[in-house]
């Protein structure tokens, strides 16, 4: 492929990549660069300092263009658009500063192409013409939406479901205004092709940083297991709530010693709250999750609401570190139940599981040595990107085919 000139807008900013928001971009837009190609970023950040540390995306690009919101200011957003059409969750990620500096870029600069991270960025560019445009949705956010109708009480289970239908009405008119859309997993990509766009459609998944995330030789601790990821997120409280009541105490009724470590960012009071019960430790955000992970004889992943890849789950199993998950957080990791992980679904099912590897030593070392060399071969950054690349050749391919008259009346829209 010869080097483009892109324009690449995300819904986070993709630096540094510490959430999984950001990650997915970030190995994108870095692998775009060493491919030769350029690449201008734009994105909005949430604060000053996401701002500050943002700008070490510079080494990875050739340009990022910024727009710094205000959490009040973007949640004034989503409510103005409660009575309307269009998701709540838009207005979060809508920035007058980055959309005029997404017009300012395009009137003065000719890419070769337009990549879209997420939909609910889309509409910066969603009018664009003359130019191959790419949207991975990544997740098909609707459907978790959908999903999280099912665990809030009423009347926000209404508001989550409303949310879900206005997002997947939306996700199908916006697929509508790209060349090619991409999703996460095989799951989200059946989802997006069941839209009937007629729009072009693949997928390619997220990988793990396995150099990183490699195995410790430090012994485990038998009795620990742990919970990894961001606490300020709503399907981690729910899976955490739960297991802290009805799975750590069958547990700790076999192993009176077990405790469960909760590591992630931001937990909010309930959840601090949990680690007054038996067994549970409640760390907030620190520095590096590795030496949690590395004492674990399990890292437990008992979602009830996941959609696309849990990277939680890769970075664990890369570090030879075993995963007991639920069948639904499961299906975005290219893994076998039972043999590069556990899948348990109930609470009895999954002190089961735990309870195996923390009692079994050699089963235990199996899954680890299984998990990660699944990670090596089936989630490795270098060859999901190599999945990119083709898709990228397919559109601009595609594209080129269209009759001139077409890409002329396109270039003239612009």
């Amino acid at each position: 492929m010869n080097p483009l000139k892109i324009l690449y807008l995300c819904h986070r900013f993709p630096f540094p990549p510490k959430r999984g928001g950001k990650i997915r971009p970030f190995n994108m837009i870095r692998h775009l660069t060493r491919s030769g190609h350029k690449v201008t970023v734009a994105s909005i950040a949430r604060s000053g300092a996401e701002a500050e540390e943002g700008r070490g995306i510079a080494q990875h690009c050739e340009r990022f263009e910024m727009a710094v919101v205000n959490d009040a200011v973007q949640a004034a957003r989503m409510v103005l658009r409660l009575p309307t059409l269009v998701p709540s969750s838009f207005g979060f990620f809508h920035s007058r500063s980055l959309a005029s500096r997404v017009r300012s870029l395009l009137a003065a600069e000719r890419y070769d192409l337009v990549f879209v991270h997420c939909s609910s960025v889309a509409p910066y560019v969603a009018g664009v013409a003359g130019v191959p445009k790419i949207l991975d949705f990544g997740d098909m956010d609707s459907q978790k939406w959908r999903e999280y109708s099912r665990y809030k009480p009423f009347p926000l289970s209404a508001g989550y479901w409303l949310e879900g239908v206005k997002l997947e009405r939306v996700e199908r008119n916006l697929a509508r205004r790209f060349d090619l859309c991409t999703a996460t997993t095989r799951a989200e990509w059946e989802t997006l092709e069941g839209y009937a766009t007629g729009v072009a459609t693949d997928w390619f998944p997220n990988g793990v940083d396995s150099a990183y995330f490699a195995p410790a030789e430090d012994p485990h601790d038998p009795d620990t297991i742990s919970f990894v990821g961001r606490m300020d997120y709503y399907p981690n409280q729910e899976c955490m709530f739960e297991f802290c009541g009805k799975v750590l105490p069958a547990i700790r009724a076999r192993r009176p010693k077990a405790r469960l470590v909760i590591v992630g960012a931001e937990p909010p009071p309930a959840i601090w709250k949990l680690a007054e019960r038996p067994g549970v430790t409640v760390t907030g955000s620190v520095p590096d999750v590795r030496p949690y992970l590395h004492r674990s004889a399990a890292m437990v992943a008992p979602l009830n609401i996941a959609r696309g890849t849990q990277n939680k789950i890769l970075e664990a199993m890369a570090a030879g570190v075993p995963v007991v998950t639920t069948r639904v957080a499961a299906g975005g990791v290219d893994a076998v139940a039972g043999e590069h992980l556990l899948v348990a679904d109930t609470p009895q099912e999954q002190a089961a599981a735990a309870l195996r590897v923390m009692d079994d030593a050699a089963e235990r070392a199996r899954l680890a040595a299984a998990g990660r060399a699944r990670m090596l071969s089936h989630h490795d950054w270098a060859n999901s990107m190599r999945r990119l690349d083709r898709v990228i050749e397919r559109c601009l391919a595609d594209y080129a085919k269209r009759p001139a008259p077409e890409a002329e009346a396109g270039r003239a829209a612009a």
